[in-house]
């Protein structure tokens, strides 16, 4: 339902961009159907995170529930939306919308119809932050393979395992410098970073007669993980997921241990073009995924490897989470889990209702904070 501006105003009296509530706060998105909920600050540890978020669910799907008789859902993609019912967010930044709709035609489903669950990375010094996003790269093409849950849209099953990262990645056709491959170039130093990428779709969006605003933003890099100097963190992008604030919480300390023993472990870097074509093969086959990565030669393979390295250099509580993951590994993502049970469903009923029944259920593994199955 396009109601997010009336439960902001509900919220806060006016329509604002962003209401802060106690620990969290509500947003608005491109599109009028789509609400962030985000920590107001960053948490000690995943437990916090997880108890304080699932909270905030908790608190908005009551109110959603008792003013609109509405429900949350979570997903990368909403399954049933066609584009021409999508609204996008008409009060405070409409400006900068109607600019990207003359740049890019908003009226797709890489804009009006994609979700995710963004990962900050906080950094330190500039030396620390430029191994850590060179470190990410790597294992970014892999982690869609886990974390992919947008198998539905128009009501139909799609053609890839991951269609919102299939939609994200071709959404800026008409300046391709912003997007790039989705995974980042490997970079020297932060004065590398701007030059190879934020300098570069500038200047090709200065060429098409992009307003001066839009110039020089780091927020416009639309790769899978990008640097938010303005927070000293790295943004990631390219996860699906947000079944229910534990599996989010499950995906972050995957993430994070990983990482952290790919830094100890500081093998030779893969090289940019064969990551590119893993996650291109990881986008459309998911776990099946034939892919280059030494440790393959599916994507199961490589996230079976890079699980072994984040048990290794987890935290007490991060250890905790990661069975979740493993079971997303072996058994398969969320996005293969929907497809199966929609197939099953639909041999008594159509499509549609296939799909309805399956996404009820969702809606209540976010409102109760359980994985599907």
């Amino acid at each position: 339902m396009p109601i997010t501006d009336q439960v902001i105003k509900e919220l806060k009296g006016r329509i604002v961009n962003v209401v802060n509530l106690k620990n969290y706060s509500f947003g608005k998105e491109l599109q009028s159907h789509v609400a962030e909920l985000k920590a107001n600050t960053p948490f000690s540890s995943p437990v916090m995170f997880e108890e304080q978020m699932y909270k905030a669910v908790q608190e908005v799907t009551e109110f959603v529930k008792r003013k609109h008789d509405a429900h949350l859902l979570g997903t990368g993609m909403h399954p049933l939306l066609q584009l021409d019912e999508a609204k996008v967010w008409s009060h405070r930044d409409r400006k900068l919308y109607d600019v990207l709709d003359r740049l890019f035609n908003l009226h797709q489903h890489g804009w009006l119809n994609i979700q995710s669950f963004q990962l900050n990375l906080s950094y330190g010094n500039e030396e620390d932050a430029i191994r850590l996003h060179n470190r990410l790269t790597n294992l970014l093409p892999y982690i869609p393979a886990i974390s992919a849950s947008s198998p539905v849209y128009e009501a139909k099953l799609g053609e890839y395992v991951d269609n919102r990262l299939h939609f994200y990645w071709i959404n800026q056709r008409a300046i391709p410098s912003i997007t790039g491959d989705v995974i980042p170039e490997y970079v020297n130093s932060f004065k590398d970073y701007r030059r190879i990428t934020i300098n570069r779709y500038s200047e090709d969006l200065q060429k098409i007669g992009a307003p001066e605003f839009l110039l020089h933003r780091e927020w416009l890099n639309s790769r899978g993980a990008i640097f938010r100097f303005d927070r000293k963190a790295i943004e990631i992008r390219v996860m699906d997921e947000q079944e229910c604030i534990k599996a989010d919480v499950a995906l972050s300390c995957f993430t994070r241990a990983c990482l952290r023993g790919m830094l100890l472990q500081n093998d030779p870097y893969l090289p940019h073009n064969l990551l590119v074509q893993d996650l291109t093969s990881v986008i459309k086959e998911g776990l099946e995924a034939t892919v280059q990565h030494t440790k393959g030669p599916t994507a199961r393979d490589v996230c079976k490897y890079y699980y072994r390295i984040a048990m290794e250099n987890a935290s007490v509580e991060e250890k905790a989470y990661l069975p979740l993951v493993k079971t997303r590994i072996e058994e398969g993502n969320l996005s293969n889990l929907i497809r199966k049970a929609i197939l099953k469903k639909e041999q008594k009923t159509n499509l549609q209702e296939a799909i309805i029944k399956v996404y009820l259920k969702l809606v209540d593994c976010l409102s109760e904070n359980r994985m599907y199955s």
